[in-house]
């Protein structure tokens, strides 16, 4: 049996890998999530202000309901990758990226057929046609990115689980400035091009995806250069068993981020059918929940990495500190966001509108806000340590009854039958995040353990 003091010291040797490996990707996400926020604030300028900004948001959040779900499906590769570095099975790691493109290759024809449909959807749900004619061009120009968006996240799963990670927060970092210019270029009608509205916001948001893609691929060359370029030969072969074991992983953690996407965008349905009051506090509250999470969501892709190379090594134990040691980080972090959000509730609603009523409600969102902090910091890093080691369906199956079967109906109950408003909404979200995060907690607990005790059985 382990020692309780040997175990912690093994805990705390894993800190500075998973660090060393999570704070580039943690600052990518926050890049990810910045491109959006620019192009908010560049279409925000245009004459017709709130419906260029209205406009654009649901192009944005009707695009990424599909494209983020597409790149789901490869987010195999963070297991099949890693888990390959971790044995030294470099040719394996290759096949699995090829055999990645070709599923990205093969998904996007169907993925852009998808997002082409949303305009005609919008207008049988009743959105207006004022919203939905200068939202088509600038959703097409986003579609017409969906091939780069899907090679650079098969080249970033491939890059990151080899251990090469600083490029991919250098691509990030690099496409807000493209795509920035892009926007003041395109939007406006500077250096030469038409200005084109919100519509040049779409095309500057495809090509900073397709330099992003670029950036991965000539880091990808470089990378494997070293190892010898001629041993890829042999791996460029469509493997149709491979792309449907990536699917087989990959669905289901697609799914996963479709239903934690579906549970917010819900809740924030609810809130908008009580008024513009509650629905700008609880945007507020969402916005700072959404920021602080980006950085679980990077320690979560390190978690996946560390996991599956030490099970690829045969070594569950240290996979098992790993995956601690990226829990530990991610719920200390939220920890204290939630501390932030309980004492500076009212100075952070303050920034975002001058109202007092609409400050109120905020304030009072985030005091939720901060409670659920530490959960879903403690899910998110879960569900890339299990990914790591080949578990996508728990998360999947804990999102879908957390949110959809206890979440969302409780909070339904609790806004418009004891009329609680979006506070009840947000109670209900709280306690779906609860009951993941114990959930996953258990299930990272007991899933290496077993195995670490046989194989310590075994060595006995």
């Amino acid at each position: 049996m382990t020692h309780p003091m040997s175990s912690f010291r093994a805990l705390q040797d894993e800190f500075r890998p998973t660090l060393r490996l999570a704070l580039p990707l943690v600052l990518a996400e926050v890049g990810w999530m910045s491109m959006g926020i620019v192009d908010t604030i560049m279409v925000g300028r245009l004459p017709d202000s709130a419906l260029a900004i209205g406009a654009t948001g649901l192009g944005q959040s009707l695009y990424n309901v599909v494209g983020i779900f597409g790149a789901g499906l490869l987010l195999g590769l963070d297991t099949f990758v890693a888990q390959a570095h971790g044995r030294e099975d470099m040719r394996d790691a290759r096949h699995s990226l090829v055999n990645g493109f070709f599923l990205a290759i093969g998904l996007t024809p169907v993925l852009m057929l998808l997002v082409s449909f949303w305009p005609s959807f919008m207008y049988r749900f009743g959105v207006s046609r004022e919203l939905i004619e200068p939202m088509r061009p600038f959703l097409s120009a986003l579609n017409w990115g969906t091939l780069p968006l899907l090679c650079y996240f098969a080249l970033r799963r491939y890059l990151q689980a080899v251990n090469v990670v600083h490029p991919i927060m250098f691509a990030l970092v690099s496409a807000n400035i493209i795509n920035f210019v892009g926007d003041w270029a395109l939007i406006y009608g500077h250096l030469g091009f038409p200005a084109m509205g919100i519509a040049g916001s779409g095309w500057s948001t495809c090509f900073a995806r397709i330099y992003m893609a670029l950036i991965m691929l000539v880091t990808l060359v470089y990378v494997e250069s070293k190892r010898g370029l001629s041993e890829w030969l042999g791996e460029i072969s469509v493997d149709f068993k491979r792309m449907w074991e990536l699917l087989v992983l990959g669905a289901p953690a697609a799914t996963q981020i479709l239903l934690e996407i579906g549970a917010f965008s819900g809740a924030t349905a609810l809130c908008a059918r009580l008024g513009p009051v509650p629905l700008s506090g609880h945007e507020i509250a969402l916005n700072c929940a959404a920021f602080t999470f980006m950085v679980p969501l990077g320690i979560s892709s390190a978690a996946a990495v560390r996991v599956g190379q030490e099970i690829g090594r045969g070594n569950p134990e240290k996979a098992h500190h790993a995956g601690w040691s990226a829990i530990v980080l991610g719920v200390g972090f939220m920890a204290c966001m939630g501390l932030m959000f309980v004492t500076l509730s009212k100075p952070i609603a303050r920034v975002f509108s001058p109202d007092p009523v609409v400050i109120r409600v905020g304030a009072r969102l985030l005091l939720v806000a901060a409670a659920f902090q530490l959960f879903d910091g403690l899910q998110t890093v879960a569900t890339g340590a299990l990914r790591g080691s080949g578990d996508t369906r728990t998360p999947m199956w804990a999102n879908l009854v957390a949110y959809w079967l206890i979440g969302l109906p409780a909070g339904s109950v609790l806004c418009f039958h004891f009329g609680w408003g979006a506070f009840g909404i947000w109670i209900g979200l709280c306690a779906g995040l609860v009951i993941i995060g114990s959930v996953l907690l258990r299930t990272w607990h007991t899933r290496l353990h077993s195995r670490s005790l046989t194989l310590e059985a075994k060595v006995k």
